[in-house]
């Protein structure tokens, strides 16, 4: 991983810890509800920022469990670093989020799974697994029209395609970005091509 194309890789997810069922913690936290009621203790939701070699967190923000984490995630962008590349699962999409994540500060580029039912429509072929796409926004957005890079990859028996932003820095070729996310992912084998693809 160290220097992938020149960048720094990180990655964001979130965490949610119990806390000891106190009045005060209950009202700061809340408790999340379930369909048998609430939870028995107020709960912390985490979001941190792993720096992958290493595996040492760079940053973190907690807040109240009823706090989404594409808020909290919001929090993470001033302190990114530049020159970096972060990788996100499919819970973090939202083109507000990746937008402001790649035009904030220099260098800043994202990779992130092809969350089911995404709308895009397909501008043209940059090569035999990988398209330029532009993503259908709600109406209220569709002034932000965002266009991305998807690459199709097959992973563990399961077909899987990743959207990044449209960079000459990751636009590498779709081999090295399925194996980049299958080694940060612990996977002994990393994302080949389409079966009978060649």
């Amino acid at each position: 991983h160290p220097g992938w194309a020149g960048l720094q890789l990180l990655a964001v997810d979130g965490v949610m810890w119990r806390t000891p069922d106190t009045q005060d913690n209950a009202t700061t936290f809340a408790k999340p509800g379930t369909q048998h009621g609430e939870t028995a203790y107020p709960q912390v939701r985490m979001l941190c920022q792993m720096e992958l070699t290493s595996h040492l967190l760079t940053q973190a923000v907690m807040e109240s469990c009823a706090v989404n984490e594409m808020v909290l995630a919001e929090q993470l962008i001033a302190r990114t670093p530049d020159h970096s590349l972060t990788l996100f699962d499919k819970g973090f999409y939202s083109l507000g989020l990746l937008h402001a994540w790649q035009t904030t500060g220099c260098e800043r580029h994202w990779l992130l799974p092809l969350k089911k039912g995404t709308q895009y429509e397909v501008v043209r072929k940059l090569g035999r697994q990988d398209v330029l796409v532009h993503l259908k926004t709600s109406p209220q957005a569709a002034a932000a029209r965002c266009s991305v890079r998807l690459s199709q990859g097959w992973a563990e028996g399961s077909a899987a395609e990743v959207m990044s932003p449209i960079s000459p820095l990751v636009m590498r070729p779709v081999r090295n970005i399925h194996m980049l996310i299958a080694s940060s992912h612990g996977r002994q084998y990393p994302f080949g091509p389409w079966p009978g693809v060649r």
